[in-house]
């Protein structure tokens, strides 16, 4: 689980799952950050219309009871008990404007006691402005700079000319700490429900997505030599894909198998010249069958190397042939213990049961077979194979002898055809040529050494197929 984790949830261009997940989730966090800012916002404009409709009764009460008397307000105190409490936090004021157009308070309620109504220096033009609707707005008050809520609304009064501004306020504390008790309990929940809209949304698109996921494993089957098709059944969306990968996989089978009848064909085709042309120069001396002789010989070792490369290759891009090494390794020690039972040599192998090379048990006999032979030949008495997996889908075998070793100025000579150290040794001298050639077809690589044993060390590098 950690591991899917951290494989769907790293960077969003690189994937469509993590891109899925990415887009989802961010939607989501949009989309609850501005339901929650809406929901809080909402939740105090109701709070405050409440205390508007309380202020704006203050209002009209205030209008109800205004007088004018020599050009005087007269406003008595209201029967409201807030309103009677000094610094009670509801309070009331009536103002007209000054010669320099300022508000100057003629009356005000008791609960004021000797405190200002709060006034902003704006409050005579948005007044005025409103043409006798109300304005509010927020101020802090005389009991310990309260949070106040004020409205405020310009009238005018029968036997005046001048307008006068009746002026209302009360605390808003509790709506403040009920709007923040709702936001925090908001973001709570849609904090909650966030995060079980992005488990949702990362098990959704993982559980939607995972057919890909079991043909992307299939195909890597198909690689590894597991498998030879695609075989499940896929959803109508994603069966035309697997559909036409097997489709692939048939077609590049019928290549391969192509390859490998013109190969045959060919070697079929060559050989027999050559054979008939050397059969012809047996026998006979002079000049021109030795030429003959010598010319059809590296022409037949010529195409021998090529073909074989050839079916090598073919092979290394079939559909994924798997080979035990164990097997092999058991049989060709067991033919060359053998061979060789007059010298006494004694064959020491060790490979894991579930090593499997990743290609054709023929042409693992073959590199393995002529590596043995090799070494049999050259050592005293003993030899030494290991094989084992390296990672990365790579195998290594190493063949190791007590003989006399090679210089290691001249291991590089004897990967070339026809070269032999020592003509009194039995063999052609291609045997090593012959592995060299088939690792590389397999994309390996043959490496020698110095062996602890005091002889040559070989190690094969191979893919490995998957056990």
């Amino acid at each position: 689980m950690k591991q899917d984790l951290g494989r769907y949830l790293g960077r969003p261009g690189r994937s469509l799952t993590r891109r899925l997940i990415w887009l989802a989730s961010a939607w989501i966090l949009v989309a609850l950050l501005a339901t929650g800012a809406v929901l809080t916002s909402q939740f105090q404009e109701s709070g405050l219309r409440r205390l508007g409709g309380v202020l704006n009764n203050t209002i009209d009460e205030l209008v109800r009871v205004a007088t004018v008397r020599d050009d005087r307000v007269v406003v008595p105190q209201i029967q409201d008990a807030r309103t009677l409490d000094i610094l009670s936090g509801k309070y009331w004021a009536v103002a007209q404007r000054d010669g320099e157009g300022r508000l100057m308070v003629v009356a005000r309620s008791t609960s004021l006691w000797d405190a200002d109504m709060p006034i902003p220096a704006s409050l005579p033009d948005r007044v005025a402005a409103a043409a006798g609707a109300t304005v509010s707005y927020n101020a802090h008050g005389p009991n310990n700079a309260e949070p106040l809520r004020v409205a405020a609304s310009q009238k005018l009064l029968p036997g005046r000319a001048e307008p006068v501004v009746f002026i209302a306020a009360i605390n808003r504390s509790d709506i403040d700490s009920d709007t923040r008790q709702f936001a925090a309990l908001t973001w709570i929940a849609l904090g909650l429900l966030g995060a079980g809209l992005m488990a949702a949304v990362f098990f959704q698109v993982r559980i939607g997505l995972r057919p890909l996921y079991e043909l992307g494993q299939e195909i890597g089957d198909v690689r590894k030599g597991r498998a030879t098709r695609i075989s499940r059944d896929y959803p109508v969306e994603i069966s035309p894909l697997a559909d036409q990968l097997n489709k692939l996989l048939d077609h590049n089978q019928e290549v391969v198998e192509r390859q490998r009848t013109h190969v045959g064909n060919l070697a079929h085709a060559l050989k027999t010249p050559l054979s008939v042309m050397l059969a012809e120069t047996e026998g006979q001396s002079g000049g021109l069958p030795e030429i003959v002789r010598r010319q059809s010989e590296i022409m037949r070792g010529q195409v021998d190397h090529h073909l074989r490369r050839a079916r090598a290759a073919a092979r290394a891009q079939g559909s994924g042939e798997r080979t035990a090494v164990a097997e092999v390794l058991d049989e060709m020690a067991v033919m060359l213990e053998r061979v060789f039972q007059s010298r006494g040599v004694e064959i020491d192998w060790r490979a894991p049961d579930e090593l499997m090379f990743r290609g054709e048990r023929q042409d693992l006999q073959e590199m393995v077979g002529n590596l043995l032979e090799n070494a049999c030949l050259w050592s005293r008495r003993r030899v030494k194979v290991s094989a084992g997996a390296i990672g990365m889908g790579r195998l290594l075998l190493v063949i190791e002898d007590d003989g006399p070793g090679l210089p290691e100025d001249r291991r590089d000579e004897v990967l070339k055809r026809g070269t032999r150290l020592d003509e009194a040794v039995p063999g052609t001298g291609l045997g090593l040529s012959i592995v060299d050639e088939l690792t590389r077809a397999y994309e390996g690589r043959l490496t020698l050494g110095d062996s602890d044993m005091g002889g040559l060390k070989a190690m094969l590098e191979l893919p490995a197929a998957e056990s």
